[in-house]
């Protein structure tokens, strides 16, 4: 047990080696400080990736159409597809009972918008109904495009915040009929996103209103889709590939596609990258982890290496020590004390102050793929736990050797 004998008994062993103390404290501090810091970078890193997935659905597949690199029954390369409601119809016929969320849109990007006297330039979209749940919208006023304004064509529209923030300033925008393009629509409802103020500089319209007022016929940009969910995640990458698959065979088919061109149909599969992303973090989180821990093994073998000092220098006095009745377990403990109080002291210390920079400095810390840099304070206890078990055995085998040393011999050393 500790006394205070015990404590001056430390403190004057610790003050003989100041420098190589402080070295070594110094060491396994920044040791558990490295890793800490890397462990919050790493969750930072999951933070981020884990952001950009909230902006969409999860688990969602998006086709688009492209151009034709090769030629396919007398046609030409280099051909544009265009993409129409018959081929949004099909898919979802085809693929229903494995769907979750079907959606298509029209898009136009850096449309007109004014309201009174102002006016800017946004983007807007021709929508199915639940397209709202392929981005992630919260509607924070009124509500979202409904299968009345798409069977009736209704000039209705739900705009983004900044949209209104620019356009209505504090005003109310609900009910009131803003310009796009040169045609009126009815504000009917504000929207959020995950995704910032570039998503929400925009106005969400009926897709068949789009179509017809617009004179855009019936052709639509993209396709969305998500899949229905299961419990185990390679089954529903292995579901969502082949669906995909299918997928680009039937758009292929439809729109006289090579088979083996993979330029005229394109598709981002979100499960797949999502496993990419997540494995890639996991890499990372792990070399950060080896790291860390190689850095505290430094400090650890320091340690040890300064125990193996002390009791070189102390050899006479243990030679005392045992040649007055001292047991080997007296002098185990007496080493194992100072070892133990060094690396808690110092592990303490870089634990203290990695946990202050990533409350003070992880937040201003921002970028697109890096979010809120922390670790889970019960896992920083923990390593410290190890770090002070590492330095009890770090100080084990020179107590150990100090044990075994006998009286005369101990005497004898100058």
């Amino acid at each position: 047990m500790f006394n205070i004998e015990r404590w001056q008994e430390i403190f004057e062993a610790i003050s003989k080696n100041r420098l190589r103390t402080f070295l070594t404290g110094v060491s396994v501090a920044s040791g558990i400080f490295i890793l800490v810091i890397l462990l919050g970078a790493g969750k930072g890193l999951q933070n981020g990736i884990e952001k950009q997935f909230e902006r969409d659905a999860a688990g969602l597949i998006e086709v688009w159409s492209g151009t034709t690199t090769k030629e396919y029954k007398g046609l030409n390369p280099g051909r544009q597809i265009q993409y129409r409601d018959a081929d949004y119809k099909q898919s979802v016929q085809k693929f229903d009972d494995k769907l979750d969320i079907r959606a298509s849109s029209y898009n136009y990007w850096g449309a007109p918008f004014s309201y009174g006297k102002e006016s800017g330039s946004y983007q807007y979209r021709g929508v199915t109904p639940e397209y709202d749940k392929v981005e992630n919208l919260k509607i924070v006023q009124g509500r979202y495009v409904n299968d009345n304004d798409i069977a009736n064509n209704e000039k209705v529209a739900c705009i983004g915040m900044k949209v209104k923030t620019d356009l209505f300033k504090d005003k109310d925008p609900m009910g009131k009929e803003i310009i796009i393009n040169g045609i009126n629509f009815k504000v009917v409802g504000v929207f959020t996103d995950p995704g910032g103020e570039r998503e929400e500089a925009r106005a969400y319209l009926p897709l068949t209103t789009v179509q017809r007022a617009f004179g855009n016929g019936d052709k639509i940009s993209n396709l969305f889709f998500t899949m229905k969910k299961t419990n185990d995640y390679d089954e529903a990458l292995a579901q969502s590939e082949k669906f995909t698959q299918d997928l680009k065979n039937l758009l292929k088919s439809r729109n006289m596609v090579a088979p083996d061109d993979d330029g005229g149909v394109g598709v981002y599969n979100s499960v797949k990258d999502a496993k990419q992303f997540y494995d890639l973090n996991l890499y990372i989180r792990l070399f950060f982890w080896w790291v860390g821990i190689c850095t505290i093994i430094a400090g650890v073998v320091g340690v040890s290496n300064i125990m193996l000092i002390i009791v070189k220098e102390r050899t006479k006095e243990i030679g005392i020590r045992k040649a007055l009745g001292a047991s080997p377990f007296s002098i185990i403990s007496m080493i194992l004390h100072e070892s133990i109080f060094i690396t808690t002291i110092a592990g303490f210390v870089g634990l203290l102050a990695s946990l202050l920079l990533l409350e003070f400095v992880g937040p201003m810390v921002q970028s697109e793929y890096f979010q809120n840099p922390q670790v889970d304070f019960n896992v920083a206890l923990t390593t410290l736990a190890l770090l002070v078990f590492a330095g009890a055995m770090a100080g084990f085998f020179p107590a150990y050797r100090a044990a075994k040393i006998k009286p005369i011999v101990a005497l004898r050393d100058e």
